[in-house]
């Protein structure tokens, strides 16, 4: 009998560790407890694990077990291809009989793929955006071991599948006969079949040779058949366990549910379902449930086991939910689990921060926030940063994120767009840019003069059009000094002229990005992590003969960047706060912490939604035998439900979010389902409203500044009087504060520019051409035809102003006849009036022949309507007119006797019309009624002490640039 005991085949050694214990602690406790926990008690053995995330997962929990020195047993991650992560080195030995081939480098698998997919013409970054996706379709297939030539088949079935699927099934067959072929010619193949190779290669090896130790597989969840042949024969080893995470048994998942989960004739299986995969994992290693026994042993962070069976129950098939109703309440309770809804995504930021800071109060208490929205992630750390608390973030930024990259990105974007005002400003104040200590803020001051310089609408294109813009803006007082501070940064931008302007291989696009990266920001563009990162990638490029091979245009440079720095991660280094983390699914799936914040809990995020494949339709995946699209949400929900063993659980979501109302995720509506209603944490959601409520509002009251008198100005524009009798505050801010509003960058032609554009033509006709009316239309034209001019303004425009050019040209001709003569054009000149000093400037002056003057404003819009004119307002040419009876215009001496707006646009059937304010009173009236308002407003504001009181007559003060320093929304109305 013993000897037949002793050939009796072993059992496979499967066990399961509970979703209500933390996996990496029990299993760590466990190896202890079964191999000895003597310092070197463990070192003959090895851990295969799934991925390198977990190889540091289970590295920690050896740290907090041990107490003391510990030899650990090796830890091997069988690697995982969503990662583009390599097998490790000890399933991959050097001196076997029959290598196997090395994987081809993902940037050249890539690149290789762009070129195959863009054979038909498709531009090069939608071309890697589909090689993208096509490279994780081929993975699959190759992780699912299915061959190509099976296409064809799997389409036969599907006469109904619409065109573009035929010819993107048609597509990806043409592409598949070639990548072997060109994979073979470089010896290379990819790193999914060399992981299928290595790993069965291993099963093999250790079926002939049991390897010496005990050899444990932890936390691997992937049903790939090469990886459940690997952990069939580990479980058949002498000294092998196979532990997996979070099983549901038949204590917690009945037998139909169970058998519920496959696949018929007419479904596919609950693929959604988080025990979907464990059960296909199962079958492939060829185990019945009933075989996986349960992991005794348990880590530091454990909940209760009916929190466990509660959890299973909530996740239960749809077909099976009828069970709610019958289920005991002890069976349905979720004690440890609470809620809290939050109005929109900052407010959840900030109730999970005041829930991690809570946590650390307690001495050796953890937390640990799981979400898989990064920007959830990313405002929490920021929020933490407050208390001083560094999080643990192991998801880490996408290289595109960071300094390093959005370097390069805005080089390639300010060369894409021709030096652009927006991507060039944006670039020259990158914060690795410009030096350090003093030469940085010498950069800076250079840089805010060209920012002030570069307002309105956007220059001519490229480095020429820059140089006429800041010569022509130089002569402005205000932009006064542009033009030096452009040629100090001008050699470091000059390489970016052209830089992407005709196709360029992108392998020499590679090389010119990081020359220009090297000049503008010299070693600190590579200093760090995320600059070595960034430095590695353009060499890559740099070297790659798939690169040199790839053309790159204007258009594809910002995209096609984008992705590849999009697909690098900078992760963190060590140092962060010890007892506050922030996880991604992937983090979260081996370990606990004793908070657990599982974040952003709605539809669309968590799960997200299944991510469609172009390349394969539903119905050919389905033949195929490949996981369907809700496989992923199968592992979202099975990652939920491991995520609410923690011993004390916070869920939180966002009503909505920042375009519209949010819908709660299905798992947490299950939980409240299944509950009848979770519990609410409503002293953090008071809390997180409470934290920054700055109180109850005091609107502010109408500002009535009122300066001593010799703090008040003695000089005022003839343009500034309209504004210091309609809106004092607004003059005071002006002409006191000293503040003025600044156009927008690269803003569009406003309705100021228009008027100031043609102002300048026309003080040129009458300089140059002495307003002969035969010259003024090809001055017009010559403007329209600027390159400073957009197109569309160009198309809309030209019409209106040649109409009113030629209006302009018969007034003239009729001032000729009546023997009217154009004198001066755009000269200033000033007087004093009742102790101020009025100044301002003319548009043009016309002489009578019979003596006297003509003064005459240009206006682009309407004229003041005459009943401004009558109410004290619209001052501004009798003022004009004022300063001329006092000679105060050089050259231009005599008495008023017109006052005339040329109002160029459009009035009735055509454009154009000669507005006399002074038609009604006279010249001689109408310089006396400008006079006595304006000294009546003089001795108000000027030299007397009344307070400047905000929108004083707002059907006069139609402008709004100081609308918010006056807080006009608060008194509006009130007062």
């Amino acid at each position: 009998m013993p000897e037949l005991a002793a050939e009796r085949p072993r059992a496979p050694a499967v066990f399961t560790i509970p979703a209500h214990r933390s996996f990496a602690d029990s299993l760590v406790a466990g190896l202890r407890a079964r191999f000895g926990d003597g310092p070197l008690d463990l070192a003959r053995g090895r851990i295969l694990l799934p991925n390198n995330r977990a190889v540091r997962t289970v590295t920690e929990a050896f740290v907090r077990a041990s107490g003391s020195g510990l030899v650990l047993p090796r830890l091997v991650p069988i690697g995982d291809p969503e990662l583009e992560e390599r097998i490790g080195g000890a399933l991959d030995p050097a001196d076997t009989s029959d290598p196997v081939p090395p994987a081809v480098d993902p940037l050249e698998r890539l690149l290789a793929l762009t070129r195959l997919v863009a054979v038909d013409g498709t531009g090069t970054a939608e071309a890697a955006r589909l090689a993208a996706d096509l490279a994780r379709t081929l993975d699959a297939l190759l992780i699912e071991e299915v061959l190509p030539a099976r296409l064809a088949e799997a389409a036969a079935d599907a006469p109904e599948l619409a065109r573009h699927w035929q010819l993107s099934l048609d597509r990806l067959r043409a592409i598949l006969d070639r990548w072997p072929e060109q994979l073979a010619a470089t010896g290379k193949i990819d790193l999914a079949e060399r992981r299928n190779r290595l790993l069965r290669a291993m099963a093999d090896r250790w079926r002939r040779n049991p390897p010496d130790g005990f050899t444990i597989a932890a936390g691997i969840t992937t049903a790939a058949p090469a990886v459940a042949a690997l952990l069939r024969r580990v479980a058949d080893l002498p000294e092998g366990l196979v532990v997996l995470p979070g099983l549901s048994l038949a204590s917690v998942m009945p037998d139909e549910e169970w058998e519920a989960l496959d696949s018929d004739e007419e479904t596919r299986g609950e693929e959604s379902h988080p025990q979907f995969h464990l059960k296909l994992l199962l079958q492939r290693m060829g185990i019945a449930r009933d075989e996986v026994r349960l992991w005794r042993s348990s880590g530091r962070s454990a909940a209760r086991a009916i929190r466990g069976r509660a959890v299973a129950n909530a996740m239960t098939a749809a077909d099976f939910s009828d069970k709610w109703n019958g289920l005991k309440p002890a069976e349905r309770r979720l004690t440890g689990i609470r809620s809290a809804e939050l109005p929109d995504p900052a407010a959840e930021a900030q109730a999970i921060a005041l829930a991690l800071r809570e946590a650390v109060e307690t001495l050796g208490r953890t937390a640990a926030l799981v979400t898989p929205d990064r920007t959830l992630a990313a405002r929490v750390s920021a929020l933490l940063e407050r208390w001083g608390i560094h999080a643990d973030d192991s998801a880490g930024k996408p290289l595109s994120q960071v300094a390093a990259g959005t370097l390069l990105l805005g080089i390639v974007t300010a060369a894409a767009e021709d030096l652009a005002p927006v991507p060039l400003l944006s670039l020259l104040k990158h914060p690795l840019v410009g030096g350090e200590g003093n030469a940085r803020l010498e950069w800076l001051d250079d840089v805010r003069s060209l920012d002030l310089a570069l307002r309105g609408p956007r220059p001519a294109a490229a480095l020429h059009g820059l140089d006429e813009h800041f010569a022509a803006q130089d002569e402005q007082r205000q932009f006064r000094g542009c033009l030096r501070a452009w040629r100090r940064v001008r050699s470091l931008v000059a390489p970016l002229d052209g830089m992407v302007g005709a196709p360029v291989a992108l392998s020499a696009f590679a090389e010119r990005l990081a020359r220009s990266a090297n000049a503008l920001a010299a070693d600190a563009a590579w200093r760090g992590q995320e600059g070595r990162m960034a430095a590695e990638l353009l060499a890559e490029l740099a070297g790659s003969a798939e690169a040199a091979g790839l053309a790159l245009s204007a258009e594809d440079s910002v995209p096609m960047l984008r992705q590849l720095l999009d697909e690098r991660r900078v992760r963190p280094p060590f140092g962060g706060h010890p007892r506050v983390f922030i996880w991604g699914l992937l983090e979260a799936r081996l370990q606990q912490a004793d908070l657990m914040v599982l974040g952003g809990l709605n539809e669309g995020g968590w799960p997200a939604l299944p991510a469609p494949d172009p390349w394969l339709a539903p119905k050919i995946r389905a033949n195929l035998g490949m996981p369907g699209l809700d496989f992923r949400t199968g592992l979202a929900a099975h990652d939920f439900a491991s995520a609410l063993g923690a011993p004390s659980v916070l869920v939180t979501r966002a009503r909505r979010d920042s375009r519209s109302p949010t819908v709660a995720s299905r798992f947490w509506l299950r939980l409240r389902a299944m509950t009848g209603g979770l519990a609410r944490d409503t002293r953090l959601e008071r809390l997180a409203a409470t934290l920054d409520d700055p109180g109850v509002l005091e609107p502010a009251s109408r500002p009535r500044p009122s300066p001593a008198k010799n703090k008040r100005p003695d000089r005022i524009s003839v343009t500034a009087v309209d504004r210091l009798k309609a809106d004092p505050f607004a003059f005071y801010a002006q002409a006191i504060l000293g503040l003025r509003s600044l156009d927008s960058v690269d803003a569009d032609h406003s309705a100021a520019w228009k008027g100031s554009a043609v102002h300048e033509v026309l003080e040129q006709w009458l300089a140059e051409d002495e307003c002969d009316p035969g010259k003024l239309l090809p001055r017009a034209r010559a403007l329209l035809e600027s390159e400073s001019i957009h197109p569309m303004l160009r198309a809309l425009w030209q019409p209106r102003l040649i109409e009113a050019i030629r209006w302009v040209e018969q007034q003239e001709r009729d001032n000729r006849a009546a023997g009217r003569r154009p004198l001066k054009a755009e000269i200033w000149g000033e007087t004093a009036i009742d102790g101020v000093t009025v100044y301002g400037k003319v548009d043009r002056i016309d002489h009578f022949d019979s003596g006297g003057l003509a003064i005459v404003d240009y206006k682009t819009g309407k004229a003041p309507a005459q009943k401004a004119v009558d109410a004290g307002f619209a001052l501004q040419l009798g003022l004009l007119g004022l300063i001329a009876r006092a000679g105060g215009f050089d050259g231009a001496d005599g008495a008023p006797l017109a006052h005339e707006y040329w109002s160029l646009t459009k009035y009735g059937d055509g454009f154009g019309k000669r507005v006399c304010p002074d038609r009604k009173m006279g010249a001689a009236d109408f310089l006396a009624h400008a006079e006595g308002h304006f000294i009546g407003a003089a001795r108000r504001w000027l030299t007397g002490e009344e307070p400047f009181t905000a929108k004083l007559n707002p059907a006069y003060a139609p402008y709004g640039d100081y609308d918010q320093l006056m807080r006009l929304e608060e008194w509006y109305g009130r007062e």
